[in-house]
């Protein structure tokens, strides 16, 4: 179907800026001109609680924002890995997003400040996220969370995450997760897609982007074929939690997440896919300007709420 008329609008909003590509800034300056972007996911909605502290990692302390809906609890747990392919993006440009899940799921929300790129290179991200996951399940009690029910999410390089995440604990036997969301994630480094070939322009996300994230990334393209990297390559797929997989029509990174939602399929798992017609890569978390973002999170929050065993008024 035809781009939908605010992402339309979006993109030629962002054609009206005059900025200049991504792909050709520092990553310092990059950071800066995608700090904005947070807005487009609209005001945060109130929560109980909104509290920032770190956490021990193993390489240093994670910086993470926990988000408590209202209630009593013990709640639930979503521990969410923002996007901006492993380079760019922080708290501020997901806290709408996660406000939103954490009211939507009646689950508390941990989102991670993991390390960035290219000051710090592959794998620390995946080894960050992997421990502030550990982390929220073995200290469950601590705010107020139930850690037998620990889902992991993320939009983009946090899809990335989220799904190396997911495989990672299976390696290691811990946590138990019980749902992996993955939203426009990045799940190969390959850019031979049908999808890269009819979206790696003007849609926002382009190949050229997507090509100096990896850059910065990874220390070399042998790395590209570490499944911690590309979690598509992971010869074994079963045994991995329940997911939601969401794709955006003209998303350059649609197909390589449509092939990981198959992959999960065949391996055995339980797998929603939905691929958002006339949408662009990221949508979701620009729920604030446009409708489909907020019925994917919508829809995210009724599948959480299913894995989790709550009611939608918890």
């Amino acid at each position: 179907m035809p781009l939908d008329p605010q992402a339309q609008a979006f993109i030629q909003q962002l054609e009206a800026m005059g900025a200049p590509p991504l792909n050709t800034l520092e990553p310092a300056v990059a950071r800066e001109a995608m700090a904005g972007l947070g807005e487009m996911g609209g005001a945060p909605e109130p929560v109980a609680s909104i509290v920032n502290r770190t956490i021990p990692g193993p390489l240093g302390d994670i910086p993470v924002r926990i988000y408590t809906p209202e209630g009593s609890g013990p709640f639930p747990i979503v521990v969410y890995f923002h996007g901006g392919g492993w380079v760019v993006g922080n708290l501020e440009t997901v806290d709408p997003t996660c406000t939103l899940l954490a009211n939507g799921a009646g689950a508390v929300v941990v989102s991670v400040d993991y390390r960035l790129a290219p000051e710090h290179k592959f794998p620390a991200a995946a080894v960050d996220c992997y421990a502030a996951t550990r982390w929220a399940a073995e200290h469950a009690s601590e705010i107020n969370g139930d850690p037998e029910r620990v889902a992991v999410a993320g939009d983009s390089a946090g899809g990335n995450l989220a799904a190396v995440v997911a495989a990672m604990a299976r390696e290691q036997g811990t946590p138990k997760l019980v749902f992996q969301v993955l939203f426009c994630p990045v799940t190969d480094y390959n850019f031979e897609t049908q999808s890269y070939r009819e979206n790696g322009d003007n849609y926002f996300l382009t190949t050229d982007m997507m090509r100096w994230f990896w850059g910065h990334y990874l220390n070399n393209d042998e790395e590209g074929s570490d499944w911690r990297a590309s979690p598509l390559r992971l010869e074994d797929l079963s045994g991995l939690p329940p997911a939601f997989v969401v794709t955006a029509e003209y998303d350059p990174l649609r197909d390589e997440g449509e092939a990981y939602a198959e992959r999960l399929r065949e391996a055995g798992n339980v797998v929603t896919l939905k691929r958002y017609p006339g949408q662009i890569h990221d949508f979701v978390t620009m729920s604030g300007v446009m409708s489909q973002g907020k019925q994917a999170i919508e829809d995210t929050a009724a599948l959480l709420r299913q894995a989790f065993g709550v009611t939608a008024t918890a």
